[in-house]
């Protein structure tokens, strides 16, 4: 998929691509271990798009949006409930009893997310936010989630400055560790 224009643009491309890996993880049987192959590239792409979304999409609702602050707030909780199950998925296998039931809850959490921005906040960002600055925040989420981490990190701040200040660190970090484990390669 083509990744590329305005912040929506951006962002809602990575949708599709999460839901095309849960589609995939789906049509598996329980127990496949290619499940888990997915589920690492479905954290993988959650994570950096999660860490730039909190870099900039939030602030930027926060600052335009009536009522942005409370918006910003239910997303970043919507991210913390999504990267605690991320993390309990993070060291089990397809063939783990509990894998099955994190996975699910897992797509319910983030497909709920991804209606709720959809419907909800990116109508009202595209409403109050200009084409300039809705172009340059999705140049900002574009190179945001290059550097960002791969893995959850649930303790790690999520709003400016520090996510900001720490994030590549802890994205280095995480692309070494999957270099070294091959989990950049799965798939």
């Amino acid at each position: 998929m083509g990744h590329g224009g305005d912040v929506i643009d951006e962002l809602t491309t990575d949708h599709r691509e999460v839901e095309e890996l849960f589609g995939k993880i789906e049509r598996l049987p329980s127990g496949d271990g290619r499940r888990k192959t997915y589920v690492d590239q479905v954290t993988m792409e959650l994570v950096r798009h999660s860490v730039a979304e909190e870099e900039y999409l939030y602030p930027a609702v926060r600052k335009s949006v009536t009522g942005g602050g409370d918006i910003a707030d239910k997303e970043l909780e919507d991210h913390a409930a999504a990267e605690r199950i991320m993390k309990d998925l993070e060291g089990r296998g397809a063939d783990d009893p509990e894998f099955d039931r994190l996975v699910g809850e897992l797509m319910r959490e983030i497909r709920a997310h991804v209606a709720d921005e959809e419907g909800n906040l990116f109508p009202q960002l595209r409403a109050a936010a200009g084409p300039g600055d809705m172009e340059e925040l999705g140049e900002k989420v574009r190179r945001a989630k290059k550097t960002a981490p791969t893995r959850p990190h649930p303790t790690a701040p999520d709003k400016p400055p520090a996510n900001k200040l720490l994030a590549p660190g802890a994205g280095l970090v995480d692309r070494v560790r999957d270099a070294l484990s091959g989990r950049d390669k799965e798939g």
